[in-house]
């Protein structure tokens, strides 16, 4: 597993690459609760774990605030544009 995703030295996964890659197409979006879950094309992500993970990185972000039980659209972060970009 990757460990601090933030740092620039560690690479990601293809799987973490994968998901950035889904929510840099524009159809992700984040539901808000304890843990935000991951839904891309209104599906839920199927590495719950990878995609919070990201989020908690700060790869991930939502365009708005992020209640509970809400969605709102997901976008990457310059660290996540960056990301995919070393990748």
């Amino acid at each position: 597993m990757t460990a601090a995703l933030a740092e620039p030295s560690v690479a990601l996964t293809h799987r973490d690459r994968a998901i950035l890659r889904a929510v840099a197409g524009g159809t992700a979006e984040l539901l808000g609760g304890a843990h935000p879950d991951l839904l891309v094309d209104g599906l839920c992500c199927s590495d719950q774990m990878a995609a919070r993970r990201l989020t908690r990185a700060g790869l991930i972000a939502g365009a708005a605030a992020v209640s509970c039980g809400r969605r709102v659209p997901a976008r990457l972060t310059p660290a996540g544009h960056q990301g995919l970009l070393a990748g």
